[in-house]
């Protein structure tokens, strides 16, 4: 099926325009380098968000991990079995089944987190880090392990398509600040400081009903100017069921002006390639857009991302 052209009349940013706005969102010098906006997830925070929980339903925030290759996903993990399988079991004693898996984990199909380390941008990390901390054996700086005892808050998922009245939103339009804001009146939810945001474009659901597509070339995302809401609501983490950023992108020199701005600018860790179908219905069956969320990435301290599955719990 042909894809749509791109959406028009979202308005582009010059790149002295992008400069100025990354200086407006850019965290404070005197934040945290290691963990960023995570340090928005103070203890206070995550009881209050504890406070979620009602009716003790638990819910997914992951696509499962895709095996075989598409347009969006040209290296899919690969699963091998290692172990006893059919055709070797033995009809008596003790044998395990085992399996390896390879991935790429900052594809455009996995559910995935971004580390603070994955962007680079004029030569250096968030917080000024220089990037030579990335090295051929592994990050040394602001990877994974600054979320190695998980990530937990309250959950906010925003519904664009659902304000707009579609299904999803075509590739290459904009969610804008103003559509964030109108989400928030129509859910009847406010986002706040610490929270873990979640907006929902409806990728999964148009890939799923529509087939894949090489999402790296065409995608809805959010415009950049849409991330002064993150830094004046001060979210601690950022996650949506595309990558975020808009392609094409509409900045001048700046393919991913939102990854730029979210990891580079605010220290924000982003949840990728997520799926809010299931969450979506259970958020309309239970009458509420919050919720505790879980996030617990692997132990992988040279990472610049991990696989993840984040749970909402109601």
């Amino acid at each position: 099926m042909p894809l749509p052209a791109p959406a028009a009349g979202a308005p582009r940013l010059t790149a002295a325009e992008f400069a100025a706005l990354y200086a407006r969102v850019r965290r404070p010098a005197g934040a945290s380098p290691r963990r960023g906006a995570l340090e928005e997830l103070t203890p206070d925070r995550v009881r209050a968000a504890a406070a979620e929980v009602r009716s003790g339903r638990t819910v997914t925030m992951a696509a499962p991990v895709e095996t075989e290759p598409g347009p969006d996903d040209p290296e899919p993990c690969e699963h091998v079995m290692t172990g006893a399988v059919r055709g070797s079991i033995a009809s008596t004693g003790l044998q395990f089944a085992r399996d390896r898996f390879t991935m790429n984990v900052h594809g455009d199909a996995d559910s995935h987190l971004d580390a603070l380390c994955h962007v680079i941008y004029d030569g250096t990390l968030y917080g000024g880090v220089d990037a030579d901390s990335v090295t051929p054996e592994g990050a040394t700086a602001l990877t994974v392990e600054a979320a190695h005892d998980g990530i937990v808050g309250r959950g906010v998922l925003l519904d664009v398509p659902r304000l707009r009245g579609v299904p999803w939103l075509e590739p290459g339009d904009h969610v804008t600040l103003e559509d964030l804001t109108a989400a928030e009146r129509a859910q009847g939810v406010r986002v706040g400081a610490g929270d873990l945001l979640f907006v929902r474009v409806g990728h999964r659901r148009r890939r799923a009903e529509l087939g894949a597509w090489r999402a790296a070339d065409l995608r809805a995302g959010l415009h950049p100017s849409a991330v002064e809401f993150l830094r004046d609501r001060r979210v601690a983490v950022l996650g949506g069921d595309g990558n975020h950023d808009t392609a094409p992108s509409c900045t001048e020199g700046v393919d991913f002006p939102v990854h730029v701005l979210a990891i580079h600018a605010m220290g924000l860790h982003l949840l990728d390639y997520l799926q809010f179908e299931d969450l979506a219905e259970v958020c309309e069956a239970e009458r509420r857009w919050s919720f505790l969320c879980v996030v617990a990435p692997l132990r992988l301290p040279d990472a610049t991302g991990s696989p993840v599955n984040p749970i909402a719990v109601f």
